[in-house]
């Protein structure tokens, strides 16, 4: 019997998300850094807090143009804090902020992606679990991602965000082998 991955549950914003996105290959760079940016903002929160605010998160980014990000500072800052469209953290929007800088010095988007992708040599790696409680939280690759991350001027990267961001952008495919996206993105 097949059946989409239990962590989805019935809401239908997760369950589209989880239809539609979740594990879809991702190749634009920007869009990379953005998913990289809400990952971090969900640490310690449910995934499904971060996509009912993600429209909030776009306005309140600047659609996250990482051009006009890298030049804000404490005004900016002070406004974020205040804008309940997001979570309201100093130390994500800061990492927002220097994210952004460190995207733009490692040469923008199409740069970002090569960098991201050579890690799975330019393709998801295809995992095979059957549970939830089989997928690991972090792995011997993601600590590495992050550690390259942070050497780059990267914050909030550790290697649990990386793992959920490196499934979330289709680097690993970790649908459940129960799950028809399973084989839907090369299972």
């Amino acid at each position: 019997m097949t059946q989409r991955c239990p962590w989805s549950g019935d809401d239908p914003l997760y369950t589209a998300y989880h239809d539609t996105e979740w594990g879809v290959p991702e190749r634009d760079g920007r869009a990379l850094w953005e998913k990289l940016v809400l990952d971090g903002f969900q640490a310690g929160l449910a995934w499904i807090t971060i996509l009912r605010k993600r429209e909030g998160f776009r306005a309140a980014f600047n659609g996250f143009d990482p051009e006009t990000i890298s030049l804000w500072g404490e005004p900016e800052v002070a406004r974020l804090l205040g804008d309940p469209g997001i979570v309201r953290h100093r130390g994500k929007i800061e990492a927002t902020i220097t994210g952004a800088r460190a995207f733009l010095d490692m040469g923008g988007g199409p740069a970002f992606a090569e960098f991201c992708w050579r890690y799975v040599d330019g393709a998801p790696i295809q995992n095979r679990f059957e549970t939830m409680a089989d997928v690991p939280a972090e792995t011997d690759l993601s600590k590495q991602v992050s550690k390259d991350l942070k050497a780059r001027g990267f914050t909030f990267c550790g290697p649990t965000i990386v793992y959920a961001w490196m499934q979330a952008t289709g680097m690993v495919n970790d649908h459940l082998t129960t799950c028809p996206r399973h084989a839907e993105l090369g299972g």
